[in-house]
């Protein structure tokens, strides 16, 4: 008796869910889509600053009771997203890291240094493409976009700002300069992931991204050339002047400033894991900022009745906590250099942790895996299924909001297809990253979106349209899949642009 009562207990815990049809699958993307296009229309820039959060929230819970009528208990599917969530901890503990670097590095006269080095040194008609290519050598030197978008990328903005040229295309450069470099760089983790998945070697797959690769990245920085030089560069000599004098008035410039920098750049390139870099970046700055700029501390910690030692103490916890905020009396320079702090970091944690919770339930319930599927059977030529895995890859970005999962799991869904039609696993790999883990900075709520957004201080839908780069790659992988060109057959050794074409249609 006791054991029949056990064992009917345990099957009251188990739940036997069923397969979502179409319909139901499609419910809360549809439902998600529809609800951010009102937010975007109501809130346009401004909301990522709350109301997408309140959609992600709103989209989980449609997803949820869609679960619950597939036979999912709410238990499973609380614990589905607390798993979700946790994967995106390291990333949630970076965002925080680098708001306080940035308060830091500001109060210590790094950013501002970097600034007043790049008015002098940048020609505005070639700042857009030098960014991007700077970008670009640094990320593949380091291995990480986050990295060099929470230096160097803060730094290029102000000084865009500075020369009177746009922000957005600014942030587009650096995006597209830092995803290059990570995408080929060996000691990125996404390119790392990519081959792993797919179970090729790094090596090979780096080689056989430079196919697409190599031909993007030159239209971006042909692209961003026509802009720079079509772009209107008469820029206020008196202003200019005024924001160069305040900065050197107002803080120590000097090379010495810049070491916060050239350490994290250091730790990068030794592989030392970005949240120790990053952190310990933050705290570099804050004991450069007491050493160099010991009056600048003084002055946000705004307590003379404290001794000096605690005062300073006081200003480099406001500066990591609450950021840093300017008082030259300079509008131009104040609204350039107040920001940063941990607390500045939160509406984008809140914005990951909304959007990660309702990715995990559509990926736990089997409602991605059943979108992807019925994509996968209209996949019948070489081009098409390239085409697939693009699409499946950018859409698991949007509604999964995270790069490792739009990896990861079209790189296991779609790896046994690549073998039944006898194409190298390099080509998946290839495409995956092309898609993945180029358009992760371009979705919003997306950790990497969420993050560039944050770090840079311009708005996703700002930058996304001069994010060139990220944008061309995709198309490329497309092309290359229809017309059969460096489509590499299972067994080939070698890359070759005279390899026939592997089932082009």
């Amino acid at each position: 008796m006791l054991r029949s009562k056990q064992a009917r207990g345990c099957a009251a815990n188990m739940s036997n869910p069923r397969s979502p049809t179409m319909l139901e699958a499609l419910t809360p993307v549809l439902s998600l889509v529809a609800m951010l296009g009102l937010s975007v229309y109501l809130f346009s820039d401004n909301s990522s600053q709350g109301p997408n959060q309140i959609v992600l929230t709103l989209a989980a819970g449609i997803a949820a009771i869609v679960g619950i009528r597939l036979g999912f208990r709410w238990a499973e599917l609380q614990k589905a997203m607390i798993s979700g969530v946790s994967t995106a901890m390291v990333a949630i503990l970076i965002l925080l890291s680098v708001g306080g670097l940035i308060g830091t590095w500001l109060m210590a006269g790094t950013v501002p240094s970097l600034i007043y080095f790049g008015l002098e040194l940048l020609s505005p008609q070639w700042f857009f493409a030098a960014t991007c290519l700077i970008c670009a050598i640094a990320a593949l030197a380091t291995g990480s976009s986050w990295t060099v978008a929470g230096t160097l990328g803060i730094a290029l903005i102000g000084v865009s700002m500075g020369l009177g040229l746009s922000p957005a295309i600014a942030a587009g450069a650096v995006i597209s300069g830092a995803y290059f470099g990570d995408k080929m760089s060996p000691l990125s983790d996404t390119t790392n992931l990519a081959p792993a998945v797919v179970e090729t070697d790094i090596f090979t797959h780096i080689r056989h991204m430079a196919w697409t690769t190599g031909p993007s990245f030159t239209i971006a920085l042909i692209l961003f050339a026509i802009i720079g030089l079509g772009a209107d560069t008469t820029a206020d000599a008196s202003s200019l002047e005024v924001l160069m004098t305040t900065l050197d008035e107002g803080f120590n410039i000097s090379v010495i400033a810049l070491l916060p920098l050239v350490v994290v750049l250091y730790m990068a390139y030794k592989k030392i894991p970005p949240l120790p870099t990053i952190l310990f970046g933050a705290l570099l700055g804050g004991l450069l900022a007491v050493v160099l700029q010991p009056q600048g501390v003084l002055a946000l910690a705004d307590s003379p009745d404290l001794g000096r030692g605690l005062a300073l103490t006081k200003g480099v916890w406001l500066a990591l906590a609450d950021g840093y905020v300017s008082n030259t009396g300079v509008a131009a320079v104040d609204d350039l250099l107040t920001r940063g702090g941990m607390s500045s970091m939160l509406v984008t944690i809140w914005l990951i942790l909304t959007a990660l919770s309702f990715g995990a339930i559509l990926e736990h319930t089997g409602m991605l895996r059943r979108l992807i599927d019925a994509a996968l059977k209209r996949a019948q030529s070489t081009g098409s299924l390239i085409t697939t895995v693009v699409l499946s890859a950018i859409g698991i970005n949007i509604v999964a909001a995270d790069q490792y999962i739009a990896i990861v799991l079209p790189g296991k869904m779609f790896r046994a297809e690549f073998k039944k039609r006898g194409l190298a696993p390099k080509n998946l790999s290839r495409t995956i990253e092309d898609s993945g883990t180029l358009t992760s900075p371009l979705v919003p709520w997306n950790t990497c979106g969420a993050y560039m957004a944050a770090t840079l201080g311009v708005s996703t839908l700002a930058y996304l349209p001069f994010a060139f780069f990220n944008l061309i790659n995709p198309l490329i992988s497309i092309l290359y899949g229809f017309t059969g060109f460096t489509i590499v057959k299972e067994g080939e050794e070698e890359d070759s642009v005279d390899a026939e074409p592997a089932g082009a249609s």
